[in-house]
Formats: C-alpha cells, structure tokens, sequence
C-alpha cells in the first residue's frame, strides 16, 4: 500500500468517526424531547407540577453529553485537519504518524469542554428549554 493510500484511508477512518460523534450528537438531543414529550403527557394524564420539573436535571444531563460529543468531534476534526494539512500557518501539527487518531493531544481553545458546552447552538437549545419547564414549573405552582 502507497504511503498516498495510506492517508486516503486515515482520513476515510477520521471522517468515520467525525460522522458516528455527529450522529450520537444528533440523537441525543432527540432522546432529550422524547423524553420530556413523555413527563408532558404524563403531566397531562395526570396534572402534578412535579412531572414539570423532573425532566430539568435530565436535560442538563444531556446537554452535558451532547458537549462531550461535540468535543470529540472538534478533536477528530482537527486531527482530520492535521492529514489533509489544512492548519494555518500559526498551528501545530499534532497528528504526525499515519493511522494515528488520539483525540487527548488536542486540548484547550476550540477543543475545551467548557467553549463547547456553553457554543450559541447548543446553550440556545438546553437553557431555552431548561428555563421553559422550570418557568411552567413556578406558574402551575403558585398561579
């Protein structure tokens, strides 16, 4: 096998993998309003706030997560990025070895937990949803 072929086939590898932590991502925000569709219908067959305010950890369980996911996939890309020598000018080259994917050597900026955890895309989906269950919380509580 060419040394071309070999990195065809570490990127076919990187991308695979890119592609399975999008979907886990995806999916998860998926299981997020099912289950809080499903303490909905429970409070609607049965009306005790309590089943308003239950999914909230949950959600915050998932959007915890949903960010460790998008973080592995920011480190994959970026390992991606160092195959196909797409860095800027001023960035390192981490990924060296050919069929090398090791996700702990990208670290801090982009590739934080906490930059992904709080990124616009995701902070909009679980803080809007997480204020609107403990808002309708406090209004059939005490209205």
């Amino acid at each position: 096998m060419s040394e071309e072929e070999k990195k065809s086939q570490h990127r076919e590898f990187t991308q695979r993998v890119i592609t399975r932590m999008n979907t886990n991502s995806f999916q998860i925000k998926g299981m997020m309003i099912t289950i809080i569709a499903a303490f909905l219908a429970v409070y609607a067959a049965n009306p005790k706030s309590i089943f308003i305010i239950l999914p909230v950890p949950l959600v915050i369980l998932f959007w915890f997560l949903d960010s460790y996911y998008l973080q592995m996939e920011r480190k994959f890309r970026g390992i991606y990025k160092d195959i196909c020598d797409l860095n800027k000018e001023n960035e390192e080259k981490l990924t060296l070895k050919i069929f090398e994917m090791n996700p702990k050597l990208y670290k801090g900026g982009d590739y934080c937990f906490w930059k992904v955890l709080l990124w616009s895309s995701i902070t909009v989906l679980y803080l809007i949803t997480t204020i609107s269950l403990i808002i309708m919380y406090l209004i059939l509580e005490y209205c």
